[in-house]
């Protein structure tokens, strides 16, 4: 059985960091592309970061670009979101995803064969 686990969520100050982490069971982690999604209150989710089986591959929604990094380690079957310089906008339910194949940075989560049930990012302003 597969399963995601989010970790490292809680509540930040505008300007803060935190650091996200996806621990994965149950599955090749090598063998997938791993990512980041974002449901802010009241909103659709949103993709926030990728990153391909070999790390050789990023993206990044614009409004994170330069201020959140995505890293994996294969070895311990984790990847990890540093999220620094928090806004206000970046309060959400974070959800860590799997992808097997096709385009990293694919924002259609559909495309995303397992999801973990996400962690609560709130950032005060």
């Amino acid at each position: 059985q597969v399963q995601l686990v989010e970790s490292g969520g809680g509540l930040a100050p505008a300007g803060g960091s935190l650091r996200l982490s996806c621990a994965a069971s149950g599955l090749t982690l090598s063998s997938y592309g791993m990512g980041w999604f974002r449901q802010p209150p009241g909103k659709e989710r949103e993709f926030v970061s990728a990153i391909s089986w070999d790390a050789g591959s990023l993206a990044y929604t614009d409004p994170v670009n330069g201020r959140f990094t995505i890293s994996r380690d294969n070895a311990k079957n984790t990847v990890l979101l540093q999220m620094n310089s928090l806004k206000p906008e970046d309060t959400a339910v974070y959800y860590c995803a799997a992808k097997y194949g096709g385009r990293v940075g694919d924002p259609d989560g559909g495309k995303w064969n397992y999801w973990g049930r996400g962690t609560q990012v709130t950032v005060s302003s």
